[in-house]
């Protein structure tokens, strides 16, 4: 069976792409039904691939009854349906996820847990601070956050100020002198495609 979602499950699905429809009022399963028709007849999906009804969700945005074709487990010509979305946008209101979401509903939601940034005391450590700046780097990548070690590196070793060096290096690693009351930064994303119907 079709599963109904909330728009905000919708914006759960940041990792997702799919194709939605919009204004599809009836029987989903008829939608179901006629999608898989209609793209096994165009070439759009391959090997005798389908859409199955329990992958497919239907959700209300408005006085509109929409439903989401997902791409994951689906062999699809995305050329070909992305000529098919342009070509029928008029009909149906063909449009990817990752471009409904931004646009309509305001961006994904970010659930991720914020990583944990590592514990490091400055007091008594050596006063080098390209051995602080080790220090900091090593517990930094210990901690899977190998991207963050190379952008500490990069900004300590460009600034000309010690102190300076130690407020950057307390951005990355929880130490006497880190602020604990930084705001969380947004990740919503831009949309693509910011065309309305």
């Amino acid at each position: 069976m079709v599963k109904n979602i909330t728009t905000d499950d919708l914006r759960r699905l940041e990792d997702q792409e799919g194709l939605i429809l919009q204004g599809c009022g009836g029987d989903p399963q008829e939608w179901v039904d006629g999608i898989n028709e209609l793209f096994t007849e165009a070439g759009i999906l391959l090997n005798g691939s389908t859409f199955k009804a329990e992958d497919v969700s239907v959700f209300q945005n408005g006085k509109l009854t929409n439903m989401l074709f997902p791409f994951e487990g689906v062999d699809l010509a995305i050329g070909k349906l992305s000529m098919w979305r342009i070509q029928t946008h008029g009909q149906f209101g063909g449009t990817w996820l990752t471009d409904y979401v931004p646009n309509k509903l305001g961006g994904f939601i970010d659930e991720r847990p914020a990583p944990v940034k590592p514990s490091m005391t400055l007091l008594g450590q050596d006063g080098n601070i390209f051995s602080i700046m080790a220090r900091a780097s090593g517990l930094l990548r210990e901690a899977g956050l190998k991207e963050q070690a190379a952008e500490m590196r990069g900004r300590v070793t460009s600034c000309g100020d010690y102190y300076e060096a130690l407020n950057i290096i307390s951005e990355y690693v929880d130490t006497e002198l880190s602020d604990h009351t930084q705001p969380q930064k947004s990740h919503k994303k831009k949309g693509r495609d910011a065309h309305e119907r």
